[in-house]
């Protein structure tokens, strides 16, 4: 289920208001993308859980402090989110995580479910996983904003507080740089990842 921005509107009206409800349709509905926003930059379900807490803690308190002219919400929502996100990897050094699942890689099904397949599968993902998280924290944020998220350029750019030529620009070198990577030991497979 979609939002119009009509109906998120009017759910910030009665969250100005103080009614619950608002906020609890607002939480049910970006909760989810905000939790595999949390989960793919920092691949610990706890901290993720903790990260999606305090975003909506601070958006609620601060919701006077929306202004739908400079964002929108999800994207101020983001915004938010990937600050505190920020702060929690700097202070922690976090695993390898399942990146094929955040960015949802429709792989070719393989012909047979044999367990050969399912290890060319499962080599597939951490080759990946491993090529996302060797890239610097800014393209691995614009990447992940994204292909895992959806996010315009201009969406990308309002998140991470830069110019929409720089969030180009960031997702143009984390192609450069996975194509790099992924393209010795596994043709195409970029290319199928991005769908270019």
């Amino acid at each position: 289920m979609t939002l119009e921005p009509e109906t998120i509107a009017a759910l910030i009206t009665r969250c100005l208001q103080g009614d619950q409800a608002g906020f609890a349709a607002l939480y049910d509905y970006f909760a989810p993308m905000i939790y595999r926003l949390c989960y793919s930059l920092l691949g610990n379900q706890q901290d993720a859980e903790d990260v999606v807490q305090e975003s909506f803690v601070y958006a609620f308190k601060n919701i006077s402090r929306f202004d739908s002219n400079r964002a929108s919400f999800k994207t101020w929502l983001y915004t938010i989110t990937l600050s505190r996100c920020r702060n929690m990897y700097r202070r922690k050094r976090f695993p390898l995580v399942d990146l094929g699942q955040m960015f949802i890689l429709n792989l070719a099904a393989p012909n047979t479910e044999t367990p050969e397949a399912a290890l060319v599968e499962q080599g597939l993902r951490e080759a990946v996983e491993k090529a996302v998280l060797s890239l610097s924290p800014h393209l691995r944020e614009a990447v992940i904003l994204r292909y895992g998220h959806g996010l315009t350029y201009r969406e990308i750019a309002d998140v991470m507080d830069c110019p929409q030529k720089t969030a180009e620009s960031r997702v143009r070198l984390a192609h450069e740089r996975l194509r790099g990577l992924l393209q010795p030991s596994v043709p195409g497979l970029l290319d199928e990842w991005v769908g270019i």
